[in-house]
């Protein structure tokens, strides 16, 4: 013969316990995603929303007149064995003749974390021909931004993926 144990009934403080239980699961949960997210939180774009949809007008005009002036720019980003990479860009104008006297400026940004951004110094190297590098960069996706300043004035705007392994 087999012997059933009595089965427990379910008392009150049986029934405060399993929620006390329950919620207290779900809200330490919680709390450790709150803190992951936290702490990987990249930031934002642009620091204000206002500022940035003021000076939008003006940033339609410069890259209308990016598109006018007809420029190539190439770039070339190889990687080095210790864990860098060489930037080198070649400028011309619409007719297809180097551009010399511009100050280039490079930047790798993070596509999800604006904390790991690296800038470039560029210099000329050659007629047209501007090189930078950047001592160590991580692999994965980079945005390579390209800005060709002269005068004070940003002539040339990209902004470009790239893929580094």
């Amino acid at each position: 013969m087999s012997q059933e144990r009595p089965s427990r009934p379910i008392t009150g403080r049986m029934v405060f316990f399993m929620m006390v239980a329950f919620f207290g699961v779900v809200i330490g949960v919680n709390l450790v995603m709150m803190r992951l997210a936290i702490q990987t939180l990249p930031g934002t774009e642009v620091d204000s929303a206002y500022s940035a949809s003021l000076a939008y007008e003006k940033e339609i005009a410069t890259a209308r007149a990016q598109s006018a002036r007809n420029w190539k720019v190439d770039a070339h980003v190889e990687r080095s064995g210790q864990g860098g990479a060489t930037l080198r860009v070649e400028a011309r104008d619409n007719s297809g003749r180097p551009m010399s006297g511009l100050t280039f400026q490079g930047r790798f940004e993070r596509p999800t974390d604006r904390r790991a951004d690296l800038p470039v110094a560029l210099a000329e190297v050659g007629i047209g021909i501007y090189r930078g590098s950047a001592e160590a960069i991580a692999p994965g996706q980079w945005d390579l931004v390209l800005e060709g300043v002269s005068a004070g004035q940003r002539l040339f705007l990209s902004k470009n993926r790239v893929l580094l392994n």
